[in-house]
């Protein structure tokens, strides 16, 4: 269904991957692993059509669905269902048949008439395509990954960046493509979401490649695994399960450092044999020879596996601040006819550690936003106290300017620092060489995590509003980045389905959305994290 000939990857002057080949069958469930910024979402756009190769074949045979990790596509002002049923070319006539609702009800015979013909042929074409049983097919797959009816009739820009994930993704699932590529299909699913998901990809006939760093998903679905090694530019495939190929990794690993111990050991005694023969001028070629045959051994293995570099994140002393850097009154937020909520009331204390919590849809993230000043609350107000400094992170990312490269994004957060300085806290977060240059919009969703929290550490912020932050992550990186945050001494208001995460806050506080409602923390409360 997918076959790569030759593909060769490369990121700037970076190369990525050297001549590899490989195919995606039906049957093939494929776990697309490797470290953050090894190319996999790279490697996924290639297949899906999206970017081309720097030089090798790639052909698609049969129809491909490829969920990107950026999800913000489409009409915004087009109904949530509506995006869905694209996938499937439906979309046009059920708009057309509304409108033709629309003119029925006209008081001008001719109008109304020409409308009646036109619902006719549009209902006709509609059921050779299997629309209304494709339409209740649509709404089924939706709730089962929390989308319910309401959400369905909404507009796209009233809807979070959750629920646009998951319309997102409804949509790839909807499509009947005979190749899935998804680009972290979890993120933002609740965990009934989650469990559903994996059942339904267990039991898909297609061939499937899947990014993700949701272990749980690739041990219950995955029978192959293609395994990005970002030291060596290669890919190795595993035709084995998750377990199975953790086990097998390990012990190719071990067989290529005996292999190098081997080699080394011998080529250091060919060495030292031709310098000793190189002091006779009778025996010059045959110590010419000895040393080719040093080289070649050494060319002929694999050199060791560098250990995974981790972003190292430590956040300096927050500025001074007063005892309450914020106050939130009555905030009040609709989208349209659809109310988000009302009357929320909040306040974060110095050095505070605060969790919002709610179903996909109560709110969370359009909260952050108003407490951000990101976006207005139709009623309501924000509060700064003395000497607020606010950093904040978006799930989605739309804090960062695409067209703009990564050293230009850190110099625009931190134009006091010198460009060596910039360089230097870019590099603590695996931006090194031409890795800066790189455009911030084809970056990765891991890489484009990475800099806006490079950013946040140049904010010098004593309060810190975190939406999702640990999406994308490597287990690494996610275990750095919550050590950091532990250590942090300014306040933290923190939305998430990670449930690690809230563990790491160790919060004081939780508000409930949409009530708004806030209480004391307590452990009872941790359950809700995941179903969130």
């Amino acid at each position: 269904m997918i076959s790569a000939h030759d593909v060769e990857l490369r990121a700037g002057a970076r190369l990525l991957l050297d001549s590899v080949s490989f195919q995606v069958a039906a049957g093939d469930k494929i776990g697309l692993v490797g470290r953050n910024g090894a190319g996999k979402t790279t490697l996924a756009r290639v297949l899906a059509g999206e970017g081309q190769p720097a030089a090798g074949t790639v052909k698609v045979g049969g129809t491909v669905g490829y969920l990107p990790q950026d999800t913000r596509v489409g009409d915004l002002e087009a109904l949530a269902v509506d995006r869905i049923l694209s996938a499937r070319g439906l979309d046009a006539l059920l708009v057309g048949l509304r409108a033709a609702e629309h003119e029925m009800a006209s008081t001008d015979p001719s109008r109304r008439d020409a409308a009646v013909r036109r619902y006719g042929h549009l209902e006709e074409r509609l059921s050779v395509l299997g629309g209304y049983a494709a339409e209740s097919e649509a709404a089924s797959l939706s709730a089962s990954l929390g989308l319910p009816q309401k959400v369905l009739r909404q507009p796209l820009r009233t809807l979070s960046g959750g629920q646009r994930r998951r319309v997102e993704l409804a949509r790839i699932l909807f499509g009947g493509s005979e190749t899935l590529l998804l680009d972290e299909p979890t993120n933002h699913l609740d965990a009934d979401s989650v469990s559903w998901l994996r059942d339904h990809l267990r039991s898909f006939r297609g061939g499937l490649v899947v990014i993700s760093h949701d272990t749980a998903l690739l041990e219950k679905v995955v029978n192959k695994v293609f395994y990005l090694d970002a030291d060596r530019s290669t890919l190795d495939v595993y035709n084995l399960g998750w377990k199975s190929y953790l086990d097998q990794r390990e012990t190719d690993a071990r067989r290529r450092r005996r292999e190098r111990l081997n080699a080394e050991r011998q080529a250091t005694a060919l060495q030292s044999q031709a310098d000793k023969m190189r002091a006779k001028a009778t025996k010059a070629k045959a110590a010419q020879s000895m040393a080719r045959r040093a080289e070649k051994l050494l060319a002929g293995v694999s050199a060791d596996r560098a250990p995974d570099r981790v972003a190292r994140l430590r956040f300096p002393v927050p500025a001074h601040c007063g005892r309450t850097p914020v106050t939130a009154r009555g905030l009040t937020k609709s989208y349209g006819s659809l109310e988000v909520f009302t009357g929320v009331d909040m306040a974060v204390d110095k050095g505070s550690r605060v969790v919002v919590l709610g179903l996909n849809g109560a709110g969370k993230t359009t909260l952050l936003r108003l407490l951000a000043g990101v976006e207005e609350p139709d009623a309501g107000e924000v509060l700064p106290g003395h000497g607020l400094r606010l950093g904040y992170y978006a799930q989605e990312h739309e804090t960062l300017d695409n067209e703009r490269t990564v050293l230009a994004s850190m110099r625009s957060a931190a134009p006091d620092l010198t460009e060596a300085d910039q360089r230097g806290i870019l590099g603590s977060f695996l931006f090194s060489g031409d890795d800066v240059a790189k455009p911030v919009g084809v970056l990765s969703g891991g890489e484009k995590t990475r800099l806006a929290l490079a950013l946040l550490v140049v904010s010098g912020a004593n309060v810190l509003l975190l939406d999702e932050p640990t999406n994308n992550l490597d287990p690494a990186s996610r275990a750095e980045i919550l050590g950091a945050l532990r250590r942090y001494q300014g306040a933290i208001v923190l939305v998430t389905h990670d449930e690690g995460a809230v563990e790491a806050l160790q919060p004081e506080r939780v508000v409930l959305l949409p009530d708004g409602i806030e209480d004391a923390w307590s452990e009872e409360l941790g359950d809700l994290v995941a179903l969130a």
